[in-house]
């Protein structure tokens, strides 16, 4: 397989800026090896390693901060491409650029402007906030437990599931609840004692996120490393997950362009076509420009619903930041485009997906190919949290006026 070489011109004094030659470069030595990595279970160190030195994870940072300021459309537009180069590495970030946003964007102590320090530096932050014990539908009290030590601080514990992208990262945010039943996060170093990461997920697609378990044993956390959740800040923002949601989207759009990219190349290595085809040659041949047009247009449109919603993220950020009396409603509106953005892209990245064999027949399924990986990775990112919910509120809201759920996936 192809094996990324770290460049010397991607160890950068500032983030790489979006759209740069050095960014693209970077965007197409991750795409070389996606392939052959999916397919022989290559876990991708190298390219995180990669992605740490050029500092991407400081996009959203402000510029005084040694963030590249970027914006969350151009966000989104970069997930976009690096979904299209490699589905697995995108939705590795997703965690990270999700804690920035909540905690470390915008730090409100000293502890915080330590973090965003560390993301500035290029420290990537995974997550570990899901339990599979909740008793009941809607609760989100976490079994994690912060106990105090007796000196100030708190002993961590309990298990964590779906961990995505932790194993690859430099800190964990944790998500638990103190003995009173306050709820509240902490972001710890990743190699700090007592924490035990398992890579033991096995879905059928997104095969090397190293979505998988995290256990906490008796992990020491100072109380200046714990944030507990406010009515208005971090977890306690109505719509605070959207952000998160609209980037497993992009990551799905960035799928259905990569699978148009392998569409096309793959009619024009083909060197020869099915017998009763209506031209000789398989770049002629209208039934498979027809079917690659089903892709690009799928692409195009999931790509341009992605950035819309990014776009209306963007006004609902600015206003809950002003502190504006409009940031409930816009914060509304980003998360009803987001919602509508996953139903389209899901929709056409699936189904292109599917179309891709249409164009290079039975010898496309074969496994040194991997063109299901598309399909597979596709299908797997659109589990989460299925369209069916996502319509139903949708359809709610446009008939009876019924605000999204403000908490949850929306």
């Amino acid at each position: 397989m192809n094996k990324i070489v770290s460049a010397p011109s991607l160890t950068t004094s500032e983030p790489l800026k979006i759209g740069s030659p050095e960014l693209e470069t970077l965007l197409n030595q991750i795409a070389e090896g996606a392939s052959a990595r999916e397919r022989e279970r290559v876990l991708p160190f190298e390219v995180i390693d990669l992605i740490r030195r050029a500092r991407l994870g400081a996009l959203r940072l402000p510029v005084s901060a040694g963030g590249a300021g970027s914006t969350i459309r151009d966000l989104f537009a970069f997930v976009i491409r690096l979904g299209e180069a490699d589905a697995n590495v995108a939705h590795i970030l997703r965690n990270h650029f999700s804690v920035v946003e909540r905690l470390v964007r915008t730090p409100k102590d000293e502890q915080s402007r330590d973090w965003q320090k560390a993301v500035a530096g290029g420290a990537i932050i995974g997550l570990a906030t899901t339990e599979l014990e909740s008793p009941r539908v809607g609760n989100v009290t976490p079994g994690t437990t912060f106990t105090p030590d007796g000196n100030g601080d708190y002993l961590l514990n309990g298990t964590k599931y779906y961990s995505t992208g932790t194993l690859y990262s430099d800190y964990v945010l944790v998500r638990a609840a103190d003995p009173s039943g306050a709820t509240g996060a902490t972001i710890i170093p990743i190699k700090r004692e007592g924490i035990e990461l398992v890579d033991d997920w096995d879905g059928l697609g997104q095969r090397l996120t190293a979505t998988g378990t995290t256990h906490f044993h008796d992990v020491r956390v100072k109380r200046q490393e714990v944030v507990f959740d406010e009515p208005d800040s971090g977890y306690g923002v109505p719509y605070s997950n959207t952000f998160a949601q609209l980037f497993l989207t992009a990551v799905v759009a960035g799928i259905a362009r990569a699978t148009l990219r392998d569409a096309t190349a793959l009619i024009h290595s083909r060197k020869r076509t099915f017998y009763y085809a209506p031209t000789e040659i398989p770049t002629d041949d209208p039934l498979l420009q027809q079917t690659v047009g089903q892709i690009a247009s799928g692409a195009f449109a999931a790509e341009a619903v992605v950035l819309a919603a990014a776009e209306a993220l963007d006004v609902a950020t600015d206003a809950f930041d002003a502190g504006a009396a409009n940031a409930a409603d816009a914060a509304h509106t980003a998360a009803l485009l987001s919602a509508k953005a996953k139903i389209i892209a899901d929709d056409f990245a699936i189904r292109g997906g599917s179309l891709l064999f249409d164009v290079g027949g039975a010898s496309a399924t074969k496994k040194v190919t991997n063109f299901d990986r598309h399909w597979r990775n596709a299908r797997t990112l659109s589990s989460h949290n299925p369209t069916t919910y996502k319509a139903r509120s949708i359809g709610q809201y446009e008939i009876s006026g019924t605000p999204l759920p403000a908490k949850g996936f929306f």
